[in-house]
Parts: structure tokens; C-alpha cells; sequence
């Protein structure tokens, strides 16, 4: 038997094992979730080391293949980023547990009383790309939810998610729950990905975390339920009556801050109003600030733009680029959103209340923002400690994934010998 044909025996082990953690895991005390988190978080900042050296080896594959330098940087671990990932899963471990939590209760006319409590889903399948710290997050936020998880990180972090895996694995060892609870997928193979999504007898929801291609892919194949989260093609209109300064700081740190983030803006609307009292002094900023701003018709009056294409609107580009474009206000604004964004995260600046209310009222998106970076779009900025991704469906969860996200519910009835005419 070669590799490939031993992928199928060896996922349906990984599904198994899964299954069998989950339903130790529906039971745990609150106190074995949160001491095995703590745990994890000293164990990743005790193997910093071990994992930037790991990362090293990803970062050289990286090259390898070409990767950009905005993929580079969502590949890269440091310091400060370990230290985020400690913190973060001990902002996970601080939450309240939501397993259990009676999140409605009433008494019925025929004496019923009905509680309707969170419970785990059970077995959460997450495909990821690059990003290392995923690793990290999606075990965090499965165990606090009472899921067991089967990760699949991206060929390009193969080595920084081992190291980062065999740090939750020693929290949940040090805790006394089952080490299959978070499984890391120990192969680059593709084929891994197509048992993930074939696994209707293990795994009870996938969670695709990357780009277009990927989550196209486990859309299309997929017979698990999928918790989709799709590009971050994130807008930020500039309404007449924004304040210019916050104008000039929000859009220059939704662009630069971090461009390979799905928050990371990626088109700017400017109301013709605006661009008339104020010029050109946001296509300057951000050319200034090293932002290739691929402008319309009247933003390409200024000298250092280039002439944007009709399939820059509705492109992630995940770069120092921006495609950027005058509307005939609030209409404009919302009618090019509709037509090009991916229902992720789109921002309004105004100091204008009623502008704002049609905004947030007349446009879809996951996450709508007013006055502030698209850059916040993230479960960690939304105080869930982490976030599994952005989902920008319409059923179940939306917007960031936290771990209340994560659980189902089911119906508690009781009676007093009830019963029905």
C-alpha cells in the first residue's frame, strides 16, 4: 500500500478517535476545559523556540513556492505573535463556558416548562491555509465548545501547526482529557482534504478557512455541512460628511496595518461630495504610504495612480494594493457593495446618524462597520478571544466564529405527569 492509499484508513482512525473524544468532551467539567487551555498557552510560550524554528523551515518552503510577501507575512511567527496565541487561548480558557447555558426558558399553558440549552455539535472539521496561528485558535475555541477537532492546516505551515498541535495536546494531557480531542491531519496530502469532506460518519460541520479556491473546492465537494467563510473583499465608503481626519487615519490602517488579513480593505468608495470638498487627500495618503491605488476616472487625476480594470472591484488582493472609486453618495455606495462584495466586512464614515442607519439597514454584509477600521473584524477585536473565521453565510453562525458560535442547542421539557388532550 502507498501513502496515498493509506490516507483512507488513516482518516477514518483520526474520524473515529474524534468521535469518541466528543463524546467524553459533551460532559467535561468547565474547570478541565479551561485548566488544559491554560496549560497549552504555557506550554506554547515554554516551546517558542521550537516553534519559530519550525517556522523557519515553512518560511524557506514559502519562498520555495513563491509566496507573496503579504503571504509570507500571515506565515510568519515571532515573539509577539507566539505571545498573541498564548494570550489568546487564555482569553478562550477566562470565558464562560457555553455548554449548558440556558439561552431561553419559558412555562407553557400546559404546565410544560422548556429550556432551550447550548450543547456541542461534536465533531468540527477545519481546513485552513497558511496562517499558522489557526492551529491554535480552532483547537482552543473546539475543546471550550465541547468539540473534538480534526485539523487540516495548509501545506505551507505544516511544521509550525505540528509544533503549535503538540503544545494543545500536552494541555489536554496535562488536564486529563483525551488527546484526540484537537487532532492535527499528519500529511501535506490532498487526498486528506476529500475523506474530510466525505466523512458524513465522523464529522458533523467543516469549517474552510482561506481563500476563494479553497472554500470553493469544500462547497462544491463537501457532503458535511459547511460553515463558510469566504473572501474579506471589504469596503470603506467615505460619505459627505465624514470627519476628514478619522477619514485619513481609518483608511490608511484598514489598508496597511496588515494586508493579508481577511479584514484588510480592499476598496475605497468616495462620495463625489467629499472628493469635492477635500480632493485628492486619501489617494495621496495612501500612495504615500507605498499603496498601489488602482483608481477610476476622476481618482486618476492623480499622478501616481494606475487606471483600475473592471475585475479589480470584487478582487481580494490581499496586498498593497486598493482599487478605489467615486459614488454618487450613500446609493452609489450601497448599490457597488451589493454588486461586488462577498458579505464579509464593509465600513461607512460619516458623521451623519441617518447615513449611517441606511447603511447598516440597506447593505448585508456579516460585519458592518461605521467609523472604524475593517481591520477589527476579528473575534479576538469582538472579545471572543479567538475566532475559528469570519463566516459569511446566513444559517447557523455569522461573522466572526467564536466558541458560542460553536454549539447547537436542544429542548429540556418538563412535566408533572403531563399530559396531552
Amino acid at each position: 500500500m502507498n501513502d496515498h492509499d493509506a490516507i483512507g484508513p488513516m482518516m477514518a482512525r483520526i474520524g473515529a478517535d474524534a468521535k469518541a473524544a466528543a463524546t467524553v468532551l459533551a460532559t467535561v467539567p468547565a474547570d478541565a476545559k479551561e485548566a488544559a487551555l491554560i496549560a497549552a498557552a504555557d506550554a506554547i510560550w515554554a516551546q517558542r523556540a521550537a516553534i519559530i524554528d519550525a517556522n523557519k523551515q515553512d518560511m524557506a518552503f514559502g519562498a520555495d513556492k513563491g509566496l507573496s510577501p503579504a503571504m509570507m507575512d500571515r506565515l510568519l511567527l515571532n515573539d509577539d505573535r507566539i505571545k498573541g496565541m498564548a494570550d489568546g487561548l487564555r482569553a478562550v480558557a477566562a470565558q464562560t463556558d457555553p455548554v449548558g447555558a440556558v439561552a431561553e426558558e419559558w412555562t407553557q399553558p400546559s404546565g410544560l416548562h422548556i429550556r432551550r440549552v447550548r450543547t456541542p455539535i461534536g465533531v468540527i472539521g477545519v481546513i485552513y491555509e497558511s496562517r499558522p496561528n489557526v492551529t491554535a485558535d480552532a483547537g482552543a475555541l473546539c475543546l471550550k465548545s465541547g468539540n473534538a477537532v480534526i485539523l487540516r492546516g495548509g501545506s505551507e505551515s505544516f511544521h509550525s501547526s505540528q509544533a503549535i498541535h503538540a503544545c494543545l495536546v500536552a494541555g489536554l494531557k496535562a488536564a486529563g482529557l483525551p488527546p484526540a480531542a484537537i487532532q492535527l491531519v499528519p500529511t501535506r496530502d490532498r487526498a486528506a482534504v476529500t475523506a474530510m469532506l466525505q466523512a458524513t460518519d465522523h464529522i458533523d460541520v467543516i469549517v474552510p478557512r482561506g481563500g476563494k479556491g479553497l472554500v470553493g473546492l469544500v462547497q462544491r465537494e463537501a457532503r458535511v455541512p459547511v460553515f463558510a467563510h469566504l473572501e474579506g473583499i471589504c469596503h470603506i465608503y467615505v460619505d459627505a460628511a465624514a470627519d476628514l481626519e478619522k477619514a485619513r487615519a481609518v483608511l490608511l490602517n484598514a489598508k496597511t496595518r496588515r494586508t493579508g488579513i481577511c479584514g484588510s480593505a480592499e476598496c475605497v468608495l468616495v462620495d463625489q461630495a467629499f472628493h469635492d470638498a477635500h480632493g485628492d487627500i486619501l489617494t495621496r495618503d495612501l500612495l504615500e504610504a507605498g499603496v498601489e491605488v488602482r483608481a477610476d476616472e476622476t481618482l486618476a487625476q492623480t499622478v501616481g495612480t494606475v487606471p483600475v480594470q473592471p475585475d479589480d472591484y470584487g478582487r481580494e488582493f490581499l496586498d498593497m494594493i486598493i482599487a478605489a472609486r467615486v459614488v454618487d453618495g450613500v446609493d452609489g455606495a450601497i448599490a457597488h457593495i451589493r454588486q461586488y462584495g462577498s458579505n464579509h466586512t464593509d465600513a461607512i464614515l460619516t458623521e451623519d446618524d441617518g447615513v449611517a442607519d441606511r447603511f447598516f439597514r440597506e447593505l448585508d454584509s456579516a460585519i458592518l462597520m461605521r467609523n472604524a477600521s475593517t481591520q477589527f473584524a476579528d473575534g479576538g477585536e469582538f472579545g471572543m478571544g479567538a475566532e475559528i473565521g469570519i463566516a459569511t453565510g446566513k444559517l447557523h453562525a455569522r461573522g466572526p466564529v467564536g466558541a458560542v458560535q460553536l454549539t447547537s442547542f436542544k429542548y429540556l421539557v418538563t412535566g408533572n405527569g403531563t399530559v396531552r388532550a
